[in-house]
């Protein structure tokens, strides 16, 4: 067996067999009712009603054979015709070029162009689908269970260590590329602007009283070292010796100047603060200032170091692995969240008109940019996997998917052409009857 015979579709074949029966029928008919006319000569004018049908049959079956086989093949093989008859055989290899050049263009005209594209995604809130696809429980799960078959996977084929590398190597370029002055002043800013230094303040100063109410031991021992390190221990140790207890009112000040803190939201010293860190912010926002330029470098320092640069390779290897031993439990949090996460992001799409409204310009913009840069590539791909076709495979797959219909058109001949013809012969009879 041939490899075209091989790949042949039984529906090909069975279309191509009715239609040879029906040739075979049309044609054993005619020589059949020739004979029959010169046996029955009394009832010749009604055969030669139904030889003139036959015939009508078998010329409606062969042209039609004959137009679809020029489409694959030469069906006079090597016998030598006139050359506008070869030329108008083997029509699909021939134009093999200029069929890949207008699929191409087809393809390009009615589904890539800029044109289409951003008229497509103007009638379809995409991002709506996307929320409600994302939003229902079987379809987030299927996600969620997506990455947690994916993800350790792929941390068994790259490698937690080659990872942690390549997380180091680039955080630490974009760190020591970046300025961070410019983002402590921005981040002093977002928190100053919102009151977030109050919070953190009052929060310290609340933890700090409460420390030094129920560990006096302990706030003593740091006066004490306090002490020593500014050179005043045994002025304070003298003072002890005549009835003054330096330490302790030392720490009673203290406690009082923190509970002024807190019962006074404008206090002094947290206005000190404030102002302070107001200065800083505004230090930190010039780049050429002393404390960016002692922020800068303070930052160089530490990414020199060879034990920064360990402690942030093997966190990322730790935290691959946790990472990685909890998705490939079967009741993984991480998963759990993911999920969970993933369905509030579907339902939030879904419930904020505006940020779809967003989704739909960006994701628009977005594909319009890539249709614009990329349809030629895609078009002259297509084209060039049609170029590399080999003709006698390329014949054999569009025969394969349209040939069954092509086939039963020679069905379809034999039998139009057999009825014209009766028509045509029943036409002839009335007119000689008639005459």
């Amino acid at each position: 067996m041939s490899t075209a015979e091989a790949i042949t579709t039984p529906s090909l074949q069975r279309s191509k067999r009715f239609a040879t029966i029906a040739l075979i029928s049309a044609i054993v008919t005619w020589l059949v009712l020739m004979l029959v006319a010169k046996l029955i000569p009394e009832y010749a004018w009604f055969i030669h009603i139904l030889m003139l049908s036959a015939e009508a049959g078998v010329v409606g079956g062969l042209a039609d054979w004959y137009a679809i086989t020029v489409l694959f093949r030469n069906p006079f093989g090597k016998m030598p015709i006139p050359k506008f008859l070869l030329d108008h055989t083997e029509i699909i290899p021939r134009n093999k070029a200029r069929i890949a050049e207008s699929m191409g263009r087809f393809v390009q005209e009615n589904f890539l162009s800029p044109q289409v594209v951003e008229r497509s995604l103007k009638s379809t809130d995409l991002s709506l689908a996307i929320g409600q696809w994302l939003a229902k429980p079987e379809n987030n799960t299927q996600v969620m269970q997506v990455i947690q078959q994916t993800v350790p996977k792929i941390f068994e084929f790259v490698g937690q260590e080659q990872i942690g590398n390549f997380i180091q190597n680039n955080s630490v370029q974009w760190v020591r590329n970046t300025q961070v002055n410019t983002l402590a002043s921005e981040m002093l800013r977002a928190v100053l602007e919102n009151d977030f230094h109050q919070d953190v303040l009052q929060r310290g100063l609340d933890l700090a009283h409460e420390w030094m109410i129920s560990h006096p031991e302990q706030a003593h021992e740091m006066t004490r070292r306090l002490f020593k390190e500014l050179g005043v221990w045994k002025l304070a140790k003298g003072a002890s010796w005549i009835g003054i207890d330096v330490q302790q009112r030392t720490i009673d000040s203290l406690i009082e100047r923190v509970e002024s803190m807190l019962a006074d939201p404008q206090h002094p010293w947290r206005q000190k603060i404030e102002q302070m860190g107001l200065q800083l912010m505004l230090e930190l926002a010039d780049s050429e200032s002393e404390a960016s330029e002692r922020l800068n470098r303070t930052k160089n320092a530490l990414l020199d170091s060879p034990q920064v640069l360990n402690f942030i390779s093997g966190a990322v290897v730790i935290l691959c692995d946790a990472i990685k031993a909890d998705l490939l439990k079967a009741d993984s949090g991480i998963a759990q969240n993911l999920r969970i996460a993933i369905q509030q992001v579907g339902e939030n799409i879904i419930s904020n008109p505006a940020v779809r409204q967003l989704l739909n310009e960006r994701m628009s913009g977005l594909a319009v940019n890539l249709s614009d840069q990329y349809s030629e590539k895609v078009i002259r791909f297509i084209s060039e996997r049609i170029h590399e076709w080999d003709s006698r495979e390329m014949i054999d797959k569009i025969e394969n998917e349209v040939g069954g219909d092509l086939h039963m058109i020679r069905v379809n001949g034999v039998v139009v052409g057999g009825f014209i013809g009766l028509v045509l012969g029943i036409i002839r009879a009335l007119i000689d009857w008639a005459l």
